[in-house]
């Protein structure tokens, strides 16, 4: 009876075994059956690559096991309906939220671009190369990253007179010139103020303000002073020291304007040379008369047009070019003369007038012309003007 249950149980453990390997080698197979029908995909989630083995059906199954809610804005290699394949590869990349300022609108974007010039360029934003962009342009997309875009306009620029056109984007008159590299002098106006904000149009003007020293040099003329000699025959005169002109330098504060003078002050006056006085000794002898009818023969004669004047017309001094002062020999007969015509101290007669001496000039007296002194302006009235003979005397 041992003998028969011994060996009873060792044939149900040879079963049990038999039942056990047989279990086992079921079991195995069905989990490489399992394996097998699992697909190879070539998966890139936001730049992290690796190669996966999936039962997943589309590519939403996929990313759905790695709890990938894909937004419309992510970028995917495939839509969410494609069936998934052996050796397949997917990309996904998420996208980075990013607030847009284009002056004083705002907005925020989803987005996969990687620079700020790549996410202007999907929002179909045009940038010229005038525009301020921060960051940069070719700065990197961030999560929250703003962007600010302030659109540059045209303008007038007037430096020193000189007008152009700039672009310029919004912002204060200092600021303008600075980015423009225009340094400002210490006397320079700037319109508008510096404070003031630039708009598309404006015309914001520099003048260039100087403010210098000009030396004008000027003669100084010399005074006449007469002295009475009782040595001389009334009626003449006898220069006893000729006189010189002085100098004088005039020192100006002036003020330019863009190169031109807007004002001048003087503040120096400052003597280079001192005048020296003309002396004319005045004869005070009396004579019978003053040119004799019998002193000369008549060297030459001719017609003339003449005119009176007296010592007191209008920018007359009453000396005459030879120094005689009419206003202190009033009977004198004395007459003006271009000297290239008749020679200063020539001894003359005219008609109507009597003898005389050619002794002044004047700007008007020019060829066959003469001008007769009288004393009065009633005698110069009658005189007037007329043709006359004149004889010159030897």
């Amino acid at each position: 009876m041992k003998k028969l249950f011994s060996e009873s149980m060792n044939k149900k453990r040879f079963i049990i075994s038999i039942s056990s390997l047989l279990a086992f080698g079921t079991a195995g197979t069905g989990y490489a059956v399992y394996e097998g029908t699992k697909e190879t995909v070539n998966l890139s989630l936001n730049g992290e690559e690796q190669v996966i083995r999936t039962h997943a059906n589309t590519v939403a199954e996929l990313l759905e096991n790695y709890e990938i809610n894909v937004r419309s804005e992510d970028h995917l290699s495939h839509s969410q309906d494609a069936e998934i394949t052996d050796n397949m590869e997917i990309v996904w990349e998420a996208s980075k939220p990013v607030k847009i300022v284009i002056g004083d609108q705002k907005s925020t974007v989803w987005t996969t671009a990687d620079t700020v010039k790549e996410l202007l360029e999907a929002q179909k934003i045009t940038v010229n190369e005038h525009d301020k962009v921060e960051p940069g342009i070719d700065a990197e997309i961030t999560k929250d990253i703003t962007v600010t875009l302030e659109k540059a306009f045209q303008l007038t620029l007037d430096v020193g007179g000189t007008e152009q056109h700039v672009w310029a984007t919004s912002t204060t008159v200092a600021d303008f010139l600075e980015n423009q590299q225009i340094t400002l002098n210490e006397l320079d106006r700037v319109e508008p103020a510096l404070e003031s904000t630039i708009t598309q149009n404006s015309v914001v003007k520099v003048v260039r303000i100087e403010k210098v020293t000009d030396v004008v040099e000027e003669p100084v003329a010399y005074a006449v002073i007469t002295k009475n000699d009782s040595s001389i025959e009334k009626g003449k005169q006898k220069v006893v020291n000729a006189g010189s002109e002085g100098k004088i330098a005039k020192h100006f504060a002036v003020i330019l304007e863009n190169g031109k003078e807007v004002s001048r002050e003087l503040v120096k006056t400052e003597t280079l040379k001192e005048s020296k006085d003309r002396v004319v000794a005045v004869g005070t002898k009396k004579v019978q008369r003053q040119v004799s009818r019998g002193t000369g023969s008549v060297v030459k004669e001719f017609y003339v047009s003449s005119t009176a004047y007296t010592a007191y017309c209008n920018g007359c001094s009453g000396t005459t070019a030879t120094g005689i002062n009419l206003r202190a020999n009033p009977d004198m007969k004395v007459i003006a003369v271009d000297p290239s015509v008749i020679p200063l101290g020539t001894k003359v007669y005219v008609e109507g007038y009597g003898y005389a001496i050619a002794g002044d000039t004047g700007s008007a007296i020019k060829g066959n012309k003469i001008d007769v002194f009288f004393a009065t302006k009633a005698e110069a009235y009658r005189w007037g003007r007329k043709s006359v003979k004149i004889k010159i005397l030897d």
